[in-house]
This record gives structure tokens, C-alpha cells and sequence, in this order.
């Protein structure tokens, strides 16, 4: 006699789902696949039920099965349900031409991949033209913090959607260059946002490095990121400088095409002074009794004084200058080994009373001190130290250590700034993108933050009214800001690749002068950035 079910229809084809389904979920978290045996024993499913579950989620196209390899994973029509979930209406559609223009503008392989939970989710791929190129599958899965996509979709969002994502990811380190620290990808992700695009270098995988942007509709929310990956042999940190701003403007473009507002983005109030650029313009020293912006053109030697109104030429000369220092008449400039005062009418006077030292970064101390980082030489090769080399004698307050006046690095300061409330002296160096804090007379240094070096390279010290510390990011298109504890507070935007330094005016530090380069920088760059080389006054606002 027949046996008959006493279970309701509806309960069976529920159970027959969920067998399916269960089939589907240990396939998919298998990336080699599995076998039919695999899936019996890992399931406990009796082996007609499988062989009838295999069979019609293969055809279907859930599933495919290889036949060399006689295992199964995941078809294409999961793929294709994937992608419908994800985009918004003809966003796929949106991305292909902007894909295909970046791949054949660059050679390289260009994706589009969006968010889903705290992974990144490759949905389509335009491959590059070189035999070895960027290869991730459609349908992969990476985390956000190593990738550029992730980072581009993470600095898009709103600050406390992106704090609550940073919380919850495991910062797992990829390779040696995967970022770690919530602290340092926070930072990074500001400056993403800031700049426009983001950066993997090499951070997922060695020697493969790309840039990516976010593609964002009208209403603020993030749809998905562009990118361009490649071997970091052919995609060096300098020409994804250059790469970054067009993947951005693809994403916008994208953008524009799914909805009638493009994404919003900060940016600083830079506007250029009225005056001619200058070669490398550097050094800007604001004389707060003149109420004018001393400044020096590098390379085409000269030092310029300006207001937010104009620039004048003050005096020409005849090597190129390596220092400038505030002075009550005017300002201390060093050049031709030697340092000169030059006063506000533009007369030249020979300092004889400084110290005739090569340095690579000085500044203004206490009570008119001068401070240097100067090269020396010991058996463990050469080495730098940041020391006092004129003015008064240190003090010897609270905490002072007796015979203690400097610091000793492993590599050239590029920037040092005083700040006369703390007494604390800071320190910048390109070479790890790191700033230091020090306290004269104590020998400890402590690391204030140190910045990634696709952000750009650490370009002059300020230090605001508010213990806030500014630097320029040389290659970076920005400034920024960071709190007395380090954190990254802002950064202000800039319209030329190259901010060299700069000066804080007005009784609150509201007032941001920056002088930028020209000569190091490319025609493309230049073609994108006309403003090269001027000085730019920027309204930084209060803390």
C-alpha cells in the first residue's frame, strides 16, 4: 500500500525550498566548489534528493557544474539576481561607457562594484588591453578598508553612517600596506572625501595598486564606486595623482545620468591672489604688526609680499632661496649660503650675526630662537637632528633634562612650526609622512599622526590659535587640519596638485595663505590645474 503524506502541501514545497537553499548557501561558501558527495555528507541529504536538487537549480542556472573538476558552484543567474538587488535602475547601464572610456583612456581594467554588508561587491568589469592586468572575478567579495572602492563608498557616506560601518569592520591586514589603525582609516577616508577619489595602494594585493570614486544619487546615497586597477609597475602613485580626478569625474558623470543632483562634495574657499605664479612658491611668514604675507618664489629666486588683495614683488635675487624667517622689520631669507634681511621697502642686508648652517627646515622659536633639523654623520651613517642653532639660551622649566637640546631622526625634518601657548615645537617628515611633537629641554618625541603617503607629501607646518595643527599636502590637491590629540579634523580642498606651505593671518587663525609649485608639475596636471604656482588665500574658519 502506498504511503501517504499527512503533511500539507504547502509545508513539503516549504522543505524542499529550504533544502535548496541550503545547497545553495554551502556552494556558495566554498570558493573551489563542491562535489555532489561533499554536498551529501556536509548537508545529510539523501542522495536522490540531491541529484533532484542539483538537476534543477543547474538548470536554472543557480548552479554550474564543472566537468573536468566535477564539482559545483555558484551559475551566473545568481550573478545577474545580485546585480538587480544592488543598483539602482540603469546604473549598470550608466556605468558601461564611463568603464569603457577610463579602460581605453588608461589601458587598464575598469569596475564597477557596490556595498553589501562591510564587502564591496564586483558588478561589472571592463578588462584592461596589457596581457597582465587586474583580473577580480564579477561577484567577488572584498572588505572596504583595503580596497578603493570601499574607501571611495565609505568617505561618500553621511559622518555617522560611515562611523557606525568603520566600527563594526575587522581591519584585517591583507598584505604589509593594509591599513590597520581605525584612527589612520579615518583619516584617509576624510581626505577621500575631501579629494574627490580614493587610493588601494597595494593594499589588498601586491603589486597591484588603483583609484576609484563613489557614484552617489540626488538624495546623498551611495549606489556603488568606480575604479581602475593595475600592476603598480604601470599605475604609479604619481600617475594615479593624475588618474584619480578623471575616475571622479566618470563617477559623477555616471551619477548624472541616474539623478538629477551630483554628489555633494567639501571643498575650501580658495581663491588665488591677484599676482603672477611663481615657479615653487614657499616659506609664507605672516607679519601680524604689517598685516602683510611674506613669501618666496623658489626657483625663480624672489621674495614676494602679499595681502588677501594682491602680491607684490619685494626683491629679486640671485641663488635660490631655502629659509625665509619673520623679522620685526621684514623678514630673515637665507640664500647663496648665507642669510639676508630683506625689509619691507625691499632693501637687502646681509645678516652676520646667524649661523651659517645648511639646514632642511627652520623656524622661529622662543623669545626669536631659531630652530633647524641639520644633517649629521655617525657610524651608523647619516642622520638628522632637530636642535636650537641661534637666539636665547633653552629655558630650563619643569621637566627639563640637564645636557638635553635636541632631537636625533632617521630622516630629514621637511617642515618644523613652534607654538608659543604649548611651547610645544612640531615637526614634519615627507619621507613616513609623520609629524612629531617636542618639548624642549625633555628627549622624548611623540608621534602626533602620521598621514598616508597617497594623501600626498607633508609640505610646511602651522599651528592655529586653537592648538590646531595645518599642514599642505605636496601632491595631494589640499590642506589639512589635525586636533591637538591628532585626529584629522578637516581638510580644505585646493584647485592645483601642489601646495607647498603656509601661514595662518588673523587674531582667531580664520585667514589660511598657501603657496603652491608649478615648475615639478606635469602638462596634464597643469592642463587640469592652470593655477599652478600661485598663492591662494583660503577662509579656514574656526575649529
Amino acid at each position: 500500500m502506498p504511503t501517504v503524506s499527512t503533511k500539507p502541501a504547502s509545508t513539503e514545497g516549504t522543505a524542499s525550498l529550504d533544502k535548496a537553499l541550503d545547497v545553495l548557501d554551502a556552494v556558495g561558501n566554498a570558493p573551489a566548489g563542491l562535489s555532489q558527495a561533499e554536498l551529501a555528507t556536509q548537508l545529510q541529504l539523501p542522495r536522490t534528493t540531491l541529484y533532484r536538487l542539483l538537476g534543477t537549480l543547474v538548470a536554472r542556472g543557480l548552479l554550474r557544474r564543472d566537468p573536468l573538476r566535477r564539482v559545483y558552484g555558484l551559475g551566473m543567474r545568481c550573478f545577474e539576481y545580485a546585480r538587480a538587488a544592488f543598483t539602482m535602475p540603469d546604473l549598470v547601464a550608466a556605468a558601461g561607457a564611463e568603464l569603457r572610456a577610463l579602460r581605453d583612456m588608461t589601458g587598464e581594467t575598469a569596475y564597477l562594484a557596490t556595498l553589501d554588508g562591510l564587502d564591496v561587491v564586483a558588478l561589472e568589469r571592463c578588462d584592461g588591453a596589457h596581457p597582465v592586468r587586474s583580473a577580480a572575478a564579477l561577484g567577488q567579495r572584498k572588505p572596504l578598508h583595503c580596497t578603493s572602492q570601499g574607501k571611495a563608498i565609505l568617505a561618500a557616506m553621511t559622518a555617522d553612517a560611515r562611523d557606525d560601518l568603520v566600527r563594526q569592520l575587522t581591519l584585517t591586514a591583507l598584505t604589509p600596506r593594509s591599513i590597520t589603525d581605525r584612527r589612520r582609516l579615518q583619516a584617509e577616508l576624510r581626505i577621500t572625501a575631501a579629494r574627490g577619489w580614493s587610493l588601494d595602494d597595494e593594499e589588498i594585493a601586491l603589486g597591484v595598486r588603483c583609484c576609484g570614486a563613489a557614484v552617489v544619487d540626488s538624495a546623498g546615497q551611495v549606489r556603488g564606486a568606480i575604479s581602475v586597477a593595475g600592476p603598480a609597475f604601470r599605475l604609479t602613485l604619481a600617475r594615479l595623482e593624475l588618474l584619480g580626478p578623471e575616475v571622479a569625474e566618470a563617477a559623477r558623470r555616471i551619477g548624472a545620468q541616474i539623478s538629477a543632483v551630483q554628489a555633494p562634495r567639501r571643498s575650501g574657499e580658495a581663491q588665488a591672489v591677484e599676482g603672477h605664479w611663481a615657479f615653487e612658491g614657499a616659506f609664507p611668514c605672516w607679519h601680524d604688526t604689517q598685516q602683510v604675507l611674506y613669501w618666496a618664489d623658489v626657483q625663480a629666486p624672489a621674495v614676494h609680499c602679499a595681502t588677501a588683495g594682491g602680491d607684490r614683488l619685494l626683491a629679486r635675487v640671485d641663488s635660490p632661496i631655502t629659509a625665509l624667517l619673520m623679522q620685526p622689520q621684514g623678514v630673515l631669507a637665507r640664500w647663496g649660503g648665507h642669510w639676508h634681511r630683506v625689509a619691507a621697502d625691499g632693501t637687502v642686508q646681509r645678516a652676520t650675526d646667524m649661523p651659517e648652517l645648511e639646514a632642511s627646515a627652520y623656524c622661529l622659536g622662543a623669545q626669536g630662537s631659531v630652530w633647524a633639523c641639520v644633517a649629521q654623520q655617525d657610524r651608523q651613517g647619516q642622520r638628522w637632528r632637530v636642535e636650537q642653532i641661534a637666539g636665547a639660551a633653552p629655558g630650563h622649566g619643569p621637566g627639563h633634562e640637564p645636557g638635553h637640546e635636541g632631537w636625533t631622526l632617521a630622516e630629514a625634518a621637511t617642515a618644523l612650526a613652534w607654538d608659543a601657548t604649548t611651547g610645544l615645537l612640531y615637526i614634519a617628515a615627507a619621507g613616513s609622512g609623520t609629524v612629531w611633537t617636542a618639548k624642549p629641554g625633555q628627549a622624548a618625541l611623540r608621534r602626533l599622526a602620521t598621514l598616508p603617503k597617497g594623501s600626498g607629501h607633508l609640505s610646511g607646518l602651522a599651528v592655529d590659535a586653537h592648538g590646531g595643527v595645518w599642514t599642505a599636502l605636496r601632491g595631494g590637491w589640499g590642506v589639512v587640519r589635525l586636533e591637538a590629540d591628532g585626529a584629522l579634523d578637516r581638510m580644505l580642498a585646493l584647485p592645483v596638485p601642489c601646495p607647498t606651505g603656509l601661514a595662518l593671518a588673523g587674531a582667531d587663525s580664520t585667514t589660511l595663505f598657501v603657496t603652491s609649485a608649478r615648475d615639478a608639475t606635469s602638462r596634464e596636471a597643469l592642463d587640469a590645474a592652470p593655477l599652478s604656482g600661485r598663492l591662494f588665500c583660503v577662509q579656514a574658519g574656526q575649529a
